[in-house]
């Protein structure tokens, strides 16, 4: 599924939406419309989501949602993005999903270090006797 055909589905159902409320423009006419509008998002997503992974891929990808909701998302919208812009041409299995989590953790993961400066330490105040 490309990206014409997810926005003509978007298309589509906001158009299915102000038909079924009347266009109003009332608080909670608006935020139905919102609700629906997200649940839409989320439906085409989980589509190509079930699209581009296999069974055991999807259920990784729901355990990492679990555990780190963030890195789950960032995964998430980076796997859909391939998809749309055709980069992904057959189903993403485990293997290769571990491979793609692991890119993005080494890629995300700040290295630290700590650097102690012996000589100063050397020449602290605290060893002098007053």
């Amino acid at each position: 599924m490309g990206d014409p055909d997810l926005e003509e589905l978007r298309r589509q159902r906001l158009a299915q939406l102000q038909s079924q409320y009347g266009g109003d423009s009332k608080n909670e006419d608006s935020q139905k419309l919102k609700e629906e509008q997200a649940r839409a998002q989320e439906d085409a997503k989980n589509s190509i989501l079930t699209q581009i992974l296999d069974q055991s891929a999807r259920a990784r990808l729901n355990t990492l949602m679990l555990g780190k909701p963030e890195k789950g998302k960032l995964v998430e919208n980076m796997l859909i993005r391939m998809a749309q812009t055709g980069q992904i041409c057959t189903k993403i299995g485990e293997t290769e999903l571990i491979n793609l989590l692991e890119n993005v953790s080494a890629q995300t993961q700040k290295k630290s270090s700590v650097k102690f400066d012996r000589r100063r330490a050397a020449l602290d105040s605290d060893d002098e006797d007053f």
